[in-house]
């Protein structure tokens, strides 16, 4: 089923409220630009308790829909300029180009607002796991995420220094073959590199997004995180 079929069962009131609130985790599933589990943890603290309360189920779904239509908006502007590019004669585009083509990476519509209760949320629930090795890169990832969330979300330019420099360490070890030779390493390493994305957005304004780094791994592929429904759908699909 589609994003929009899942979201017409949400706001269906005939079937069961339990079946409603699977179509909107599926709805999620689809669209998760900040994480599955984050995603739906943002959208309770906006909209309230979804999983028993109608009207906040409907408000954390208007929530959703309005940050995918923001990203498909998105995309459609992007088509745009890539076709007047073309038709100037620059066939492909400039790798540091910002390219919404990718699953987004942030919350359209609150950056920023999502990204901070992500990190929150990583913070509490998945990045002790992640530093439970010896490992100095996750330590400097996690001296930021400390860093940030001291400073009330902002970064010293040493502090964007010292990310981005765990960013490249972390972009090394995915270059080296590491999803076939160590998938436990692998996945620690992607969901890292995710941390620090989360870091990086919430320091920067909306507008420095546009110029943001990317975290692909080294063929160009979306790392795991990125989790794709197939085919890009647009909004009325």
């Amino acid at each position: 089923m589609s994003f929009s079929a899942y979201a017409s069962l949400v706001r269906c009131p005939t079937p069961l409220y339990r079946h409603r609130l699977v179509a909107f985790r599926s709805c999620v599933q689809l669209y998760q630009p900040i994480g599955f589990h984050a995603s739906l943890s943002y959208l309770e603290a906006m909209a309230g308790p979804f999983e028993r309360d109608e009207a906040a189920l409907l408000r954390a779904l208007d929530i959703l829909c309005a940050s995918r239509a923001a990203w498909h908006a998105a995309l459609r502007e992007y088509a745009a300029q890539r076709r007047a590019a073309k038709r100037r004669g620059q066939r492909s585009p400039h790798p540091n180009d910002p390219n919404p083509s990718h699953f987004p990476g942030f919350w359209y519509g609150a950056p920023r607002q999502a990204a901070v209760h992500a990190l929150t949320f990583w913070r509490r629930d998945r990045l002790p796991a992640l530093l439970a090795s010896s490992d100095p890169i996750a330590a400097q990832v996690d001296s930021c995420v400390t860093a940030f969330l001291a400073a009330g979300g902002s970064l010293t330019p040493d502090q964007r220094q010292h990310l981005t420099d765990a960013v490249d360490a972390l972009q090394r070890r995915l270059q080296t073959g590491l999803r076939h030779d160590d998938e436990p390493a692998y996945v620690r390493t992607v969901d890292l590199l995710r941390v620090a994305w989360l870091v990086r957005t919430a320091a920067d304004t909306a507008e420095s997004l546009r110029t943001r780094f990317p975290i692909t791994e080294p063929d160009g592929r979306r790392p795991p995180w990125s989790v794709s429904p197939g085919r890009r759908r647009m909004p009325d699909e």
